[in-house]
């Protein structure tokens, strides 16, 4: 047996041969010790606990004064509080005067056994890691995906959770989503709308069209012919709104102490946002033309099917297409134009 492991039996023979006063003095010598130590582990256990509930509500308010992302500075959050508490725990053991490296690889140990029990879960984590980096939605976009559609509301790090639009709370595995397709619904600012009008055969085309087109631009969601127009537009509505409200901008709120101190501006690595394009590329690049139309979709067996297409800012796109609904049934028969019904010429021939 090697020498740094001692012998229980050689142990409890010298105690043995010890004297009464000595064994009691020894005793109480050894318990005075494990209670210092126990009182030294409670105390730094506790003042470890406060600095790192300190570090956390500073760490979260810095994030929050950077402007960074919900999801992700949750994740570093939860991270950083596991990784402390661990450090923390293991600074306690010591002090009572167990072996940090034998709980160290025992650690280990049970950690790859629990991994190789939890093989899906550490499949949904590395999913979870995936998706705060690449960021392929945020939480408050709407998307699709795995079946299911909602408003992302939670991305934690084994699973996100969405809202559907009749309140229901859907929680579904990481490892799905960072594998399989998404639509992002709320990627872009704008989307086009396409409703289908069947008229009757027999009936003016041009005078459908006409009427559609006229329904569409009376309502001022729609993009009258440059969504870049429409953009901007919207944005100064937004800062005039603003401004009669009283709002301060966020650059200019004032700071907290601890924010003030972190709030150095910082030289960093130019990004995508931050390098000037060139004027003469811009000049080359056209801006699309996105205004109303209808256009001839089908030639049905009862029917004549339009296509009218719009584009609106997405936070609208809902209420523009079931007004315009409701608009084409109660304008469209007024400049002559017949809703069809499915039907059927029967010839009947004599003997």
């Amino acid at each position: 047996m090697p020498d740094s492991v001692p012998d229980v039996k050689e142990e409890l023979g010298m105690l043995k041969s010890l004297p009464v006063d000595e064994l009691i003095n020894t005793m109480v010598s050894g318990l005075v010790k494990l209670a210092i130590n126990m009182a030294i582990a409670i105390v730094v256990f506790y003042v470890g606990r406060f600095i790192i509930r300190k570090l956390h509500g500073l760490l979260m308010s810095i994030f929050i004064r950077r402007h960074v992302d919900r999801s992700l500075g949750t994740f570093l959050l939860s991270l950083v509080s596991m990784l402390l508490y661990f450090i923390l725990v293991v600074t306690v053991i010591g002090i009572l005067g167990i072996e940090t490296s034998s709980f160290i690889a025992i650690f280990a140990s049970a950690g790859v056994a629990i991994g190789m029990a939890l093989s899906g879960t550490l499949q949904n984590f590395a999913g979870g890691v995936l998706i705060l980096l690449i960021k392929p939605y945020r939480v408050g976009d709407y998307i699709e995906a795995q079946g299911y559609a909602g408003t992302v509301t939670e991305i934690q790090i084994f699973h996100t959770i969405i809202n559907t639009y009749d309140n229901k709370s859907l929680i579904i595995p990481n490892g799905g989503l960072s594998t399989g397709s998404i639509n992002n619904w709320s990627r872009e600012d704008y989307r086009r709308v396409d409703w289908t009008v069947s008229i009757s055969y027999g009936d003016d085309i041009d005078a459908a069209r006409e009427a559609l087109i006229a329904i569409l631009r009376s309502d001022k969601r729609v993009v009258e012919k440059y969504v870049e127009d429409a953009r901007k537009l919207r944005e100064e509505k937004a800062a005039e709104m603003a401004a009669e409200a009283g709002e301060t901008p966020v650059d200019e709120k004032p700071r907290g102490f601890f924010a003030r101190i972190f709030h150095k501006k910082i030289k960093k690595a130019p990004v995508w946002d931050d390098i000037p394009v060139n004027a003469r590329i811009l000049q080359h690049i056209e801006k699309v033309d996105r205004s109303p139309s209808v256009v001839v979709d089908a030639l049905a067996d009862s029917s004549v099917n339009l296509k009218a297409r719009a584009w609106v800012h997405r936070d609208d796109y809902w209420g523009l297409y079931y007004n315009i609904n409701e608009r084409i049934y109660k304008e469209l028969p007024q400049a002559g134009v017949r809703f069809p019904f499915p039907q059927m010429d029967v010839h009947i021939q004599g003997n």
